[in-house]
């Protein structure tokens, strides 16, 4: 994995159990891997999932995008690109985009937005409740957004 420009760029092999009978990738894995990606990306900045879950911080999906250009295809290498798309107290939204590794050709791109959630799943203003989190995130964005 490299980061650049606040873009996580996480490398993933097609497995051959990702592909369909036409030998492609079945749609649905992509949407996996946002998650690796986004998994990474947050990693990348020094924080982890299970360290904001421990917290009693959660992020569910609330909405998602993928828009298919080129299909993947077993034993392909892809990297997805994720970088924040939006953010407030609320909420955080996601950017992605998938790419064949030798060609760099654009395979799909994509977008996730998540709520900011406790444990009983009532929503959470990051700002408030977890101001340290907030201002990190708000400076990579910020960074981002140029």
């Amino acid at each position: 994995m490299a980061n650049y420009a606040n873009v996580s760029e996480t490398k993933i092999r097609v497995r051959y159990q990702e592909t369909d009978q036409m030998g492609v990738v079945y749609h649905a894995n992509y949407l996996t891997w946002f998650e690796v990606g986004r998994t990474e990306w947050i990693r990348s900045y020094g924080i982890s999932y299970q360290q904001m879950e421990q917290k009693g911080l959660l992020l569910p999906v609330v909405d998602i995008h993928c828009k298919y250009m080129h299909p993947a295809r077993y034993d392909d290498e892809v990297i997805v690109r994720t970088s924040i798309a939006d953010l407030s107290g609320g909420k955080i939204a996601f950017k992605y985009d998938v790419v064949h590794a030798e060609t760099e050709t654009v395979l799909c791109k994509g977008s996730s937005v998540h709520l900011w959630v406790n444990k009983e799943m009532k929503r959470v203003n990051l700002k408030q409740a977890y101001p340290e989190l907030y201002g990190t995130l708000a400076q990579i964005f910020a960074v981002e957004r140029g």
